[in-house]
């Protein structure tokens, strides 16, 4: 299972939210690429990006601090929000980003992701939100009609190959991540599953390693040092 380190973005910051609560926001570092090329010197070989603005507004705001890290770390770089056309996942492609997930575009923009899957294959994820049971969008702040399990299975069947799946309710709350959901999620869909939100101890990577999962996501955890980088990565192989 590979391990993502978060890296989540505001004002070209380090930040995390509280449940996605951007009221409940903290700056954890000014300069997200020393974080980036810590972690890496620690051992990870990917990083997850969130542009929360971008997420929340649309549009790129982060796109410098991005291209930074893909280019000036040898890191595996994933990265999301705010990608609701064509254009923006060209942007991330072209500065050097390995992989663009589409969050809300998947769910309203059926169209953009088709054109996007054939257009680039395993360089595109998607997000799939869970709030209340429901994936959410537009930076977790609507919800839809689409179960998680129902959007899974349609996402596999378009053809999506990596899906992103958030606990909302348990995301910065160190209180565990959502094993259940991972479990079942696993077991009723083909598709590669990285599992996030509230994956705060050895013990959640290693049951998530044990079903299968092709990876798992560390956010607030890491900055709090509730898990240190090196024994996670460790955890997940």
């Amino acid at each position: 299972m590979i391990l993502f380190p978060a890296i989540d973005l505001v004002d070209k910051k380090a930040v995390r939210l509280y449940q996605g609560d951007y009221a409940r926001m903290t700056v954890y570092s000014e300069d997200p690429l020393a974080v980036a090329q810590r972690m890496e010197a620690e051992g990870a070989s990917a990083i997850h990006l969130v542009d929360l603005e971008g997420a929340r507004d649309g549009g790129t705001p982060n796109l410098s601090v991005v291209a930074r890290i893909a280019n000036e770390t040898g890191l595996f770089t994933e990265v999301g929000g705010g990608v609701r056309d064509r254009e923006t996942i060209e942007r991330y492609l072209a500065c050097g980003v390995d992989r663009v997930i589409l969050g809300t575009a998947a769910v309203q923009n059926e169209t953009l992701l088709r054109e996007a899957l054939a257009a680039y294959g395993d360089k595109i994820a998607v997000g799939a939100d869970v709030k209340d049971g429901r994936i959410a969008v537009k930076g977790w702040l609507e919800k839809t009609d689409w179960s998680l399990e129902a959007f899974a299975r349609h996402m596999e069947a378009l053809g999506v190959r990596t899906l992103i799946c958030t606990d909302v309710s348990r995301d910065g709350a160190l209180g565990g991540t959502n094993r259940e959901l991972y479990r079942k999620l696993s077991q009723s869909c083909g598709v590669n599953i990285t599992a996030s939100g509230g994956v705060s101890s050895l013990e959640d990577i290693r049951a998530l390693r044990s079903m299968g999962l092709y990876g798992a996501i560390v956010g607030k955890a890491y900055y709090t040092g509730d898990i240190r980088l090196k024994e996670a990565i460790e955890a997940a192989l």
